[in-house]
């Protein structure tokens, strides 16, 4: 009796033995093939997320998102193989994400909001833009934050989440820029000798275009002063220089052709009784 025992359980851990044998090689024929297919399919990805006209951040970002997927179906297909219940798995998967995501909440709507930014492409890098009162260089477009270098050379990180709810002003955008500035002048000078010593300023610099033609008009006639709107176009990148050269140069215009730039001043009149 003992004997047939003894026969029974040693075939039994044979058995054993060799199904436990069986799901390894099972399991690890499964991930071979698996893992060469995977790199494959992650290669063939990168190519075409390569070819997606976006930023370069996003191109990282996608391609970790591919990786990631790629191991995890990798990973459910050699549980499956190895006889564990795939369906329990994907349960736990499912509270840990549930759970990272809650903890990772602000995060990961940075993340979202610099996919939304790169994808639109409401700037890029090098633009010259405002958000939410900060104007500068856009120096990187990251997944999480944006950096942005002010004119004195300042570098701020904005999340991503911010900017993709504020009100964007992109400066480069197009081509050309409209520099506008009003100046002011006495009523004791006639419109042609003020509009003429504001064209004197605006032939003196090169930067300003003759194509759309610069504007010079009166738009306001205040209480000791007129107003001139002046209009001139330039390229983008010129804007800066445009502007101040015509501040300074209509000043020097006016004092050559005896233009008096007035200012807010009171006039008392004595009158003897």
């Amino acid at each position: 009796m003992e004997s047939v025992v003894h026969s029974v359980t040693s075939g039994l851990g044979l058995t054993l033995g060799a199904g436990a044998l069986t799901l390894f090689f099972n399991g690890l024929l499964t991930f071979i093939v698996c893992w060469f297919a995977g790199k494959f399919v992650l290669k063939l990805a990168e190519r075409i997320i390569g070819k997606i006209p976006a930023d370069r951040s996003l191109h990282s970002f996608l391609c970790s998102v591919a990786k990631v997927v790629v191991y995890f179906i990798i990973v459910l297909i050699v549980a499956s193989s190895v006889g564990i219940d795939v369906t329990s798995l994907l349960a736990i998967f499912s509270v840990a994400g549930l759970a990272v995501s809650l903890a990772l909440q602000g995060l990961l709507s940075n993340v979202a909001s610099g996919v939304v930014l790169m994808v639109t492409k409401a700037f890029k890098s090098d633009d010259y833009v405002e958000v939410n009162g900060i104007s500068g260089t856009v120096e990187e477009i990251g997944l999480i934050y944006t950096k942005i270098i002010t004119p004195d050379n300042k570098v701020i990180h904005i999340p991503n989440s911010e900017i993709s709810g504020a009100k964007i002003i992109n400066y480069s955008t197009n081509e050309l820029r409209r520099v506008d500035i009003i100046v002011s002048a006495s009523y004791d000078n006639s419109t042609q000798q003020v509009e003429s010593a504001v064209m004197k300023a605006v032939s003196r610099i090169g930067e300003i275009l003759t194509d759309p033609a610069p504007f010079v008009k009166v738009s306001d006639y205040g209480a000791s002063a007129i107003s001139y709107t002046v209009r001139v176009w330039t390229k983008s990148e010129n804007y800066w220089t445009v502007y101040f050269a015509l501040m300074e140069g209509v000043r020097d215009a006016f004092e050559e052709d005896g233009v008096e730039m007035t200012y807010n001043h009171i006039n008392v009149h004595m009158v003897e009784k």
